[in-house]
Parts: structure tokens; sequence; C-alpha cells
């Protein structure tokens, strides 16, 4: 029996789900575009229109975990997808299994959703997450590059004229 569980995040939780995000941040090296607070998350979780869903792990009565999601769509397929934004596992609860949990229970809301991918990315540094990814399933994609645009550089785009 594992010694945590896992459930849907409640807006109870966003203080820690922020604080799991700021510790990924950290993890990841990138600490300095870390905007989110709570107030600028809660409603985008739990507002009139939400757009990202997620799942807590709990151990202890405490948050040590978050799956962070949002659907996508797939022209190739005509399906709709889940794409993970982010999945974050405290340190102290790594390999208990709870990782593994929240990937496995991600998939089953893709298959529940009718969902032709499940999809995420991952740090191309980060070693033992595509080890551990590739171990349950995954292929990492050596063709493809995010391509992002953001601040600025956005706000320029937008005054582009559309003709």
């Amino acid at each position: 029996m594992p010694d945590f569980q896992l459930r849907r995040a409640e807006p109870r939780d966003v203080n820690a789900i922020v604080a799991l995000i700021r510790e990924l941040a950290d993890f990841e090296r990138l600490t300095h575009l870390v905007e989110v607070t709570p107030q600028t998350l809660t409603p985008h979780l739990f507002g009139e229109r939400p757009v990202v869903e997620c799942v807590v792990g709990e151990a202890d009565r405490d948050v040590v975990a978050f799956a962070l999601f949002f659907t996508n769509f797939s022209t190739f397929l005509g399906k709709p997808g889940l794409y993970l934004e982010d999945l974050y596992v405290r340190p102290a609860h790594r390999g208990s299994g709870l990782g593994k949990a929240l990937l496995a229970h991600l998939g089953a809301i893709a298959v529940e959703r009718g969902c032709g991918r499940f999809e995420w990315s991952v740090l191309d540094w980060n070693e033992r997450a595509i080890r551990f990814y590739e171990g349950m399933g995954a292929t990492v994609m050596p063709d493809w590059r995010i391509c992002r645009v953001t601040g600025p550089a956005l706000a320029r785009l937008a005054e582009e004229p559309s003709q």
C-alpha cells in the first residue's frame, strides 16, 4: 500500500502548488522566470473558465507532489490530447512510486477522455527524468524543438501586421 494518495487539486491547495512550482523552478535552474502567485494561479485552476487542471500527491496530509495539465489538440489525429505542463515530486518522496502513479493517473484520464496523445517536455540535461519517462513507455522526440514567444517579443509579434 503506497504511503501517498492522489486527488484532484482544490482551492485550499494553491499555496502548496505554488511552493512546489518554485521548488521545480529551482531544480531546473529557472527561478528567474517564475512569476506565478496563488492569486494569479487560482483563476486558471478554479475560476469561471479554468484552462488548466491539477492532481496533487499527498503524504501525511501534506501536498508533496503535483501534476498540472491541460487539453491540447492534434490536427493530424483529429483528437484532443493531454499535455502535462509540469510534474514535480519533492526529493524526500522520490522513489516512492508517486511520480509513476501521477503519470499513470494522467494516462488514465487521457484514455477516459478519448485523447490521441499524452505529451510533455523534458530538459535535455535531466537524464534521470528521461530514463524514468522512457521506462514508463514514453518516446523522447529527437527531431522536435519547442518554440516560445514571451514578454516583449510577444508584444512585438502581436503588433505585426496580419497581412
